[in-house]
């Protein structure tokens, strides 16, 4: 499987560095170029070009942190840092703009109402990218 062009949707977790490592590994293989994403989600009630600086300041962090790791695997990292009502639709955009032809997304342990959740970014992606799709997920606390 050569890809060509990998998006990686961050968002300043713990699994950001597995999945940044992973892409890496990846994209060495094929030399391919990694795109790293950040999607600030904004409410409703803020303007799509609002700035939210404590925001801004998480996301230009986990960006500088994907970089770094990249860095750390001799391989290079194109970093974008979005705004958007939903971050699914942000980032098939961004998969769709750049041609992407892989998608590797990091997906924190999380549960909701006592049972695991994929949240509702994966699901969006995993029913409209018109490319790969690949989840990386933590793994599960132990009790």
């Amino acid at each position: 499987m050569g890809y060509k062009k990998i998006l990686v949707p961050i968002n300043g977790t713990k699994v950001d560095e597995e999945v940044i490592g992973l892409a890496c590994r990846l994209a060495k293989i094929s030399k391919a170029e990694i795109y790293a994403a950040y999607v600030i989600e904004l409410e409703r009630s803020l303007p799509l070009d609002a700035e939210v600086a404590s925001e801004v300041e998480k996301g230009e962090k986990a960006l500088d942190m994907a970089e770094k790791i990249a860095r750390s695997y001799n391989y290079g990292v194109e970093t974008d840092l979005l705004q958007a009502r939903d971050v699914g639709p942000a980032l098939l955009d961004e998969a769709l703009e750049r041609k992407v032809d892989l998608i590797i997304i990091g997906l924190s342990y999380k549960t909701r109402f006592g049972e695991f959740s994929l949240g509702s970014t994966v699901p969006y992606l995993l029913k409209n990218a018109p490319c790969r799709v690949m989840i990386y997920r933590e793994p599960r606390p132990s009790s």
